[in-house]
C-alpha cells in the first residue's frame, strides 16, 4: 500500500491497460506506478531538454532584464541590439518550451516545474484520483500525492 508522500510497493495498482477517469469535466488518463515507471525512458529525455531549455529561458531573461534597467541607449547602441536579439531568441525559446510541454501533455502527463523538471501522472489511489510524481533525477517514480497537494522538496 502506498504511504500518502511514501514511496508506493512493487505490485500497486491494476494489470493491464491504463484506465480513463472522469475529472473537472475532462478525460484523464490514469497510470500505474508501473505504467509510469515504463514510460520515464521517454519522459526523462523529454523532461531533460524542457529543464535545459528551461534554465537557457531564465539566463536570458536575467540578462535581458539586466540590460534594460542598466542600459538606456539610443538606436544603433550595441546594447539596443542586444536587447532585440535576446528578445527574438526568448520568443523562440518559449515557443520551443512549450512544445515540450505539450509532447508530455500529449503523452497523459503533467510537466508542473519547467526548471526543475517535476511531473506529475494522474493516478487511482483508494478510488480517488491523485498524481504520482517524479522528479528529474530519480531513477524511477517513488512518491504520490493529493490533487491539491504539491511536491514538497
Amino acid at each position: 500500500m502506498l504511504g500518502n508522500g511514501g514511496r508506493p510497493k512493487r505490485g500497486y495498482g491494476t494489470r493491464g491497460g491504463h484506465t480513463m477517469t472522469r475529472h473537472h469535466d475532462s478525460a484523464t488518463r490514469t497510470f500505474t506506478v508501473e505504467e509510469a515507471n515504463a514510460m520515464l525512458p521517454l519522459v526523462r529525455a523529454i523532461t531533460e531538454d524542457m529543464v535545459e531549455l528551461g534554465q537557457e529561458l531564465f539566463d536570458r531573461q536575467q540578462r535581458l532584464e539586466y540590460l534594460k534597467a542598466t542600459h538606456r541607449g539610443s538606436e544603433g547602441d550595441p546594447y539596443v541590439e542586444e536587447l532585440l536579439q535576446i528578445e527574438e531568441e526568448l520568443e523562440r525559446q518559449r515557443e520551443k518550451l512549450a512544445g515540450y510541454v505539450r509532447e508530455l501533455q500529449e503523452l497523459g502527463v503533467e510537466p508542473k516545474s519547467a526548471t526543475e523538471g517535476l511531473i506529475d501522472f494522474p493516478a487511482v489511489f483508494g478510488g480517488r484520483l491523485v498524481y504520482l510524481c517524479w522528479k528529474l533525477g530519480e531513477p524511477e517514480v517513488m512518491y504520490w500525492h493529493e490533487l491539491d497537494a504539491g511536491f514538497a522538496g
